[in-house]
């Protein structure tokens, strides 16, 4: 990849928080002492602060913007000028927004809807091929979506968030297609249950638990050496293998009746 003269220049939305801010922190040792440079922006500054403190005490250099996503207009511009600025050679488009359904069965609010889907699918979709235009110019980078395991299944509890997930699954694929011989790589990480406090605020079961700082570990590893689909924790990659051979009625008859 691309990298300026202090080193490689990594942007992470979402930092502020759960994968986001783990994935700043596990980058940043994976990164130590070589001159890393982190653009981390998230909602929440007090927080973001926070997590650009310790990528500092690990010898990055790092930046924040704090902001909310679903001004559109404003992200676009503030992603062309940050990579005009320092070339970006890797950006984490991190930040979402889960939660569930009401349960006496009536449809998602439609003010909640369009948050997630502005922030789940609008926001990281724009930013991707913001940035994406700049990375194929020069010929190198990599762009990663924090998707979910939820992307390959109807949940009747979360219709809205499956949704989006499922919508950036398909965008990434598509979109690393498009952008393969121009040497910039796509990857969708698709993580399962992480302890984060978007996942405390589920009160479904929660298998395969995994701590947000080992997740980060694994999924920064992976992004290193490039994989374009990885699924943490690995249970979940077994599970979603032997469900995408199940017929698609008996899924939604199994998830119906769970």
């Amino acid at each position: 990849m691309a990298e300026n003269s202090r080193g490689k220049t990594i942007l992470i939305t979402g930092a502020s928080s759960g994968i986001g801010a783990a994935l700043a922190r596990a980058q940043a040792q994976l990164y130590a002492k070589t001159g890393v440079t982190f653009l981390l922006w998230g909602r929440d500054e007090a927080r973001l602060n926070e997590t650009a403190a310790q990528c500092r005490a690990l010898g990055a250099v790092a930046t924040t913007q704090s902001f909310d996503l679903r001004d559109a207009a404003g992200f676009v511009t503030r992603l062309a000028a940050a990579d005009a600025a320092t070339p970006i050679d890797l950006v984490i488009f991190s930040a979402g927004l889960g939660g569930t359904a009401r349960d006496d069965g009536l449809a998602e609010t439609p003010e909640r809807t369009l948050a997630v889907a502005e922030v789940n699918f609008v926001a990281p979709v724009v930013g991707a091929n913001v940035i994406a235009d700049g990375m194929a110019k020069r010929g190198a980078g990599q762009i990663v979506l924090i998707g979910s395991i939820s992307e390959s299944y109807p949940l009747p509890m979360a219709p809205t968030y499956a949704a989006s997930k499922a919508g950036l699954r398909m965008f990434a694929e598509a979109l690393g297609l498009r952008l393969k011989k121009h040497g910039v790589i796509v990857s969708l990480v698709s993580p399962g249950f992480i302890d984060t406090p978007m996942s405390r605020r589920v009160t479904e079961p929660k298998p395969f638990l995994m701590d947000a700082d080992e997740a980060a570990r694994i999924i920064a590893r992976k992004i290193e050496a490039h994989a374009r689909v990885i699924v943490v924790p690995w249970q979940f990659r077994v599970m979603r293998s032997f469900t995408d051979l199940l017929p698609r009625a008996l899924v939604r008859w199994v998830i119906s009746r769970a």
